[in-house]
């Protein structure tokens, strides 16, 4: 085995990147950066029948978003199927496998038949010694038998399997095509890999592919197997408890720094911090740190520290993002005046949980037009709100210096004049600007919005026109 850190995250295209898949190429990850090593992206592409192109070019554009590079790779199993026979063709030569006669329908008569007896069907062994004959044949791995192959994992510790339950696996189908477990040892032998880290889902394969990297005069790579993923019931995740595709994330408005963050600590910990850069991720990643138990998948806690990432990213940064999401909202992002936006980053940045609730807010402010809530102007745009509304327009109108300040003496100096309390101004003003009751601080939004186009919106209302109004 090389002295290298060498990991590998081995996805099958069968299916979306989720949750747990991508915590387990971030470990991979973080433990190879953390060691100056290798990270190989390996596609276990095998199941001709359910893996597709389609499939592999979302796991790899979601390890894309989520920064998740990779040195070596993208490596397919479907290229490498001569590769898989010649070991296989090794292993029967040295009588370390055999030729398995059993048809498919045999084996299911014999499965059926053990379930009826209420037993578990394991292989016996009956084609171990029996004469070549002609005709289809699988090759089964000759395992051994007796006593106890012992893993010595990095996370669980030492967990012992007796030998006896582990049957003869076919390592080559009849049809030529190479199985699961003995494809992952070629590949973990050729590649060099020095640490398996996966689910621990996997675990009972271990003992299997320790004995045919064995069989193979090949020192077994390092296991560490990671404790499941539960939702909030303390079940397996699906999507009921809020689990999905990262790609779907990413549609939701989820930041990838915030999703690595949530995904590294589910399961892995570092005194008491909850908030890591990229760089402290790497630096302070240790399988040491990593649980024994099951994390349990919060979305509640994913939604805060993405509300976190968005309250932190600078406002250049932050607008660059929302491009994609505002123009998901139908905004024609090619007009926009892109330094206007960063402007109002901070008035609506502690506000926002996703970068997809922050386009749906700034719509409203972008947009030529602004749809009124009904009920905000049944009670705040009638009768002697459209008249402070006018009063309103021509004290702005005639401001010169268009600045919160300014303009937060004007409202006050309105209200003074005409006995008014604030609101009953502040509240027509707002409904008349962005069509709903609810708004950072109003005379921060109007300087942030511009005369131009503040006085438009207030025109449409004391002008008792649709322009500007729907």
């Amino acid at each position: 085995m090389s002295s290298q850190i060498r990991t590998r995250f081995a996805p099958s295209p069968t299916g979306h990147l989720h949750i747990g898949g991508a915590r387990t190429a971030l470990f991979n990850w973080l433990f190879a950066r953390n060691k100056g090593g290798v990270f190989i992206l390996r596609i276990e592409d095998t199941d001709r029948e359910r893996s597709t192109n389609e499939y592999i070019e979302v796991i790899i554009e979601g390890m894309r978003w989520l920064g998740l590079d990779w040195d070596e790779g993208p490596y397919r199993q479907t290229d490498r199927f001569e590769l898989y026979r010649a070991y296989a063709e090794r292993l029967l030569r040295e009588g370390k496998a055999y030729y398995c006669y059993c048809t498919a329908e045999e084996l299911e008569q014999r499965r059926q038949e053990a379930l009826r007896e209420g037993k578990s069907y394991r292989y016996d062994g009956r084609c171990r010694d029996r004469a070549p004959q002609d005709g289809p044949a699988a090759i089964r791995f000759r395992a051994n038998t007796t006593g106890q192959t012992i893993v010595r994992d990095l996370i669980k510790g030492v967990v012992e399997f007796d030998n006896s339950q582990i049957e003869d696996l076919i390592i080559l189908r009849s049809d030529g095509t190479p199985t699961y477990n003995f494809c992952v040892v070629v590949d973990d032998i050729e590649m060099r890999v020095s640490h398996v880290i996966r689910g621990d889902d996997h675990l009972n394969n271990t003992p299997k592919q320790i004995q045919i990297c064995e069989a193979l005069g090949w020192e077994s790579p390092q296991f560490a197997h990671l404790p499941m993923i539960l939702g909030s019931d303390k079940s397996r995740l699906s999507k009921r408890h809020g689990a999905t595709s990262v790609m779907a994330y990413r549609e939701m408005g989820y930041l990838p720094e915030a999703l690595v963050n949530y995904l590294v600590r589910l399961g892995w910990s570092y005194g008491d911090q909850e908030v890591f850069s990229a760089d402290e991720l790497i630096r302070y990643f240790s399988l040491d740190n990593v649980g024994k138990s099951s994390a349990v998948f919060n979305p509640e806690k994913l939604l805060w520290l993405n509300s976190q990432y968005i309250m932190k990213a600078s406002v250049e940064d932050l607008a660059k993002r929302l491009i994609p999401y505002l123009q998901g909202e139908g905004i024609d992002t090619s007009t926009l005046n892109i330094e206007w936006l960063q402007k109002g980053m901070p008035l609506f940045q502690e506000r926002a949980k996703t970068l997809l609730e922050l386009a749906k807010t700034l719509k409203i402010y972008i947009a030529d037009t602004v749809e009124i809530d009904p009920k905000a102007a049944e009670k705040f745009l009638k009768g002697e709100d459209v008249e402070h509304l006018r009063v309103v327009y021509d004290k702005l109108s005639a401001l010169e210096d268009f600045k919160s300040e300014a303009i937060e003496s004007i409202f006050r100096g309105i209200a003074e004049q005409g006995g008014l309390k604030l609101k009953d101004l502040a509240q027509p003003t707002r409904v008349a600007l962005t069509g709903s009751t609810a708004s950072p601080g109003l005379f921060e939004v109007i300087e942030w919005l511009g005369k131009e186009k503040v006085l438009r919106r207030i025109k449409a209302i004391i002008g008792g026109q649709d322009n500007g109004t729907k």
